[in-house]
């Protein structure tokens, strides 16, 4: 079957995307065709046209006629001694992506430098810039990003006033003189090979973190990054941290093809009766979503997938077989891995108690997709391997704590749905019977008497958010919040963990989920993912920055989930005083919205603890200081202290998270 697929083509190579007509991305096709692997070299070559998947003839388009954009230089009023109100006229919006203002303490600023977004009203662009020095010149223009081209203002000067003496500030002064992680998030200019030690979080996928016994949390993840940089080191890259801050990079885990794989498919295919697979015929596998344990007793295992393009029953069907492996070590540190082999594999019941729907080329064969393994070991010492992605939904198989494999022997991996049964127990779908159910990437937890199984839905381009039920058995039934069954039933769950999103000043994220959770020890929580751009950021089209975010996680008095909305920046969590939440605050709405980004809304916090501005405008608030619980109109926000990303040298600011009606609330106290 045919289908006419985005291309984007670069200088060094061709890059293609399909296109969906269904509103969900299929699993394999995101993973193998959105890992957007983009030459640095190319940047400046990118060039869109269309094609089919079978054309590799491609007529060059005429390049478009560039647009003239005049923008006035910036006008300021409103000049504190950390702030200012910037405005520029606008000649024109047209094909425009993005405006804003750049600004530096030195001459000829660029959108290299600090920049603030803001989006044109009525021919005019107006932002604030927050967090400057007091008494210090700034440099300023306003910028428009069109068709990949920056387009500049005459340049502006503004000098902040003189700082005055006031009323001693509530904030304690540790908190003052913090200053954030200083590694950038727009990575592109050390996303090569060459600069891995510059790495950090810098082209991460599919993350698993696991805390060893050597007090560092060591960090796994799928095969992908910008440029395809990773393709020089092996594969399942590892790094590590003590402070889930400052990660060293170490390399791949895996250096070689397993041999495991394709002698598991020769001896299916033999079961066939189909012809035998050289090693010279198999093509590249897919290396996807490992998940990491640090099993006790010294011993530490990780559970990977291999997607193999080679088909084993019908020619057309991609993946007809995907396996899961497993590796060991008792030495992370060394990242040197022992390969054990063969775990589980894809289980199909085609033609028994399943036909795929005709001209439904990417409707799987399979039963159970054998990618993206979450392992857990239960408080009375089972180990199991819950597994799956985007077709019926996430299996639950028990395992040997022996030797990391199967705990009963498997079948072969057809038939009907008694005959593949040892494969696993469905414990999750969204959709009751349907093979195109838009989630993957379970990861499954224990705590204080639940099985929590994060999920993400939809494509991993821009619209990924993360979704839990729990359940008190590993193989449940799990429920969401509001009693839905998924394993049971099948259903949509809520609340929504994650979600796209854009604070003020900032262009956001998009593609957060595929998540890791974990924690110290101590009952500290943690959420880790990756994120991208939006796309059209700044001068590159596709959102292809994949950076990890680490996040804390607060739960509430009812057992459940809340992600913060700034990522973690080991800010030292001092108490929090009522005085220091009064004023101006960033508010979102995590509701779902496919394939956009919820913006924020400014919200006030008064001394007379009424609330002005969002949704809670005119309603009452008040403060548990002790529990560090925000209260609005009933709705109960978790406080933390925490690092503003999107602010002038990364300071630290309060922020919080709440449910609400299937979602969850996020706000941040602006600087």
């Amino acid at each position: 079957m045919t289908f006419t697929p985005l291309c984007i083509k670069f200088a060094l190579g061709t890059t293609t995307i399909p296109t969906a007509n269904q509103k969900y991305h299929h699993n394999s096709i995101m993973k193998k065709f959105l890992l957007l692997t983009c030459s640095l070299a190319a940047v400046s070559a990118l060039t869109l046209s269309s094609c089919s998947k079978e054309d590799n003839n491609f007529n060059e388009p005429e390049p478009p006629a560039p647009v003239s954009v005049t923008l006035s230089a910036p006008t300021f009023s409103d000049i504190t001694e950390s702030t200012v109100t910037v405005s520029s006229t606008i000649s024109t919006v047209k094909d425009v992506s993005s405006t804003g203002f750049c600004y530096s303490t030195s001459a000829g600023p660029t959108t290299a430098d600090q920049k603030v977004y803001a989006n044109p009203e009525n021919g005019t662009v107006k932002a604030i810039i927050t967090s400057l020095a007091a008494e210090t010149t700034y440099y300023v223009k306003a910028f428009a990003l069109v068709g990949g081209n920056v387009s500049y203002s005459p340049e502006a000067t503004v000098i902040t006033v003189k700082g005055e003496e006031g009323p001693v500030s509530p904030t304690p002064p540790e908190i003052i003189s913090y200053h954030g992680p200083a590694y950038p998030d727009d990575y592109r200019k050390i996303a090569g090979w060459e600069n891995r030690d510059q790495w950090n979080l810098s082209n991460v996928h599919d993350p698993t973190v696991m805390l060893a016994d050597d007090g560092y949390y060591y960090m796994y993840q799928t095969d992908a990054s910008f440029g395809n940089a990773h393709t020089a080191g092996g594969h399942f890259h590892g790094r590590r941290s003590k402070d889930l801050v400052n990660w060293e990079y170490l390399g791949g885990t895996m250096m070689d093809k397993p041999k495991w794989v394709l002698e598991k498919t020769n001896e299916y295919r033999a079961i066939l009766g189909l012809p035998e697979l050289k090693a010279s015929e198999v093509p590249e596998y897919g290396y996807w979503a490992p998940t990491a344990r640090n099993v006790g007793n010294g011993v530490y295992r990780m559970y990977y997938s291999i997607v193999n393009d080679g088909c084993l029953i019908e020619p057309g069907s991609w993946p007809e077989r995907s396996f899961i492996g497993m590796m060991e070590t008792k030495d992370p540190a060394s990242n040197k891995w022992e390969d054990k082999g063969f775990v589980i594999c894809a289980a199909s019941d085609r033609g028994t108690d399943w036909k795929r729907p005709a001209n439904k080329q990417w409707y799987a064969y399979n039963r159970w997709n054998a990618i993206d393994p979450s392992f857990i070991i239960t408080p009375s010492g089972e180990h199991w391997l819950i597994y799956g992605s985007w077709h019926s939904g996430f299996a639950a198989v028990q395992l040997d704590p022996k030797t990391g494999k199967t705990l009963n022997e498997l079948p072969n991996p057809w038939g009907t749905k008694a005959d593949i049964a040892p494969y696993g127990k469905l414990v999750n779908t969204r959709k009751m019977g349907d093979r195109w159910q838009g989630s993957e990437g379970p990861e499954v937890v224990y705590r204080d008497g639940f099985y929590y199984m994060f999920m993400a839905y939809d494509g991993l381009d821009i619209p990924y958010n993360t979704r839990v039920v729990r359940s008190e058995n590993v193989d449940g039934p799990y429920k969401d919040m509001y009693g839905t069954n998924v394993s049971d039933f099948g259903g949509d769950a809520y609340p929504i963990v994650t979600h796209p999103y854009k604070f003020n000043n900032s262009p956001g994220w998009v593609g957060i989920s595929h998540c890791a959770i974990f924690n110290d020890g101590k009952d500290n929580w943690f959420y880790s993912s990756q994120a991208r751009f939006p796309a059209n950021y700044d001068d590159w089209a596709p959102n292809a920055i994949m950076l990890g975010h680490v996040r804390a996680i607060r739960w509430t008095k009812d057992g459940w989930p809340l992600v913060m909305p700034e990522r973690y920046g080991a800010v030292p969590q001092l108490p929090i005083s009522e005085a220091e939440l009064y004023g101006l605050w960033e508010t979102i709405p995590m509701k779902y919205k496919y394939g956009e980004q919820m913006t924020a809304n400014n919200m006030t916090l008064a001394e007379d603890h009424t609330v002005s501005g969002n949704m809670w405008n005119g309603k009452k608030w008040s403060y548990d200081a002790e529990k560090q619980i925000l209260t609005i109109d009933s709705h109960e926000l978790y406080l933390m202290r925490e690092c503003n990303w999107e602010a002038t040298g990364r300071p630290a600011t309060i922020v919080f998270a709440g449910l609400g009606q299937k979602y969850t609330y996020w706000g941040k106290k602006s600087n």
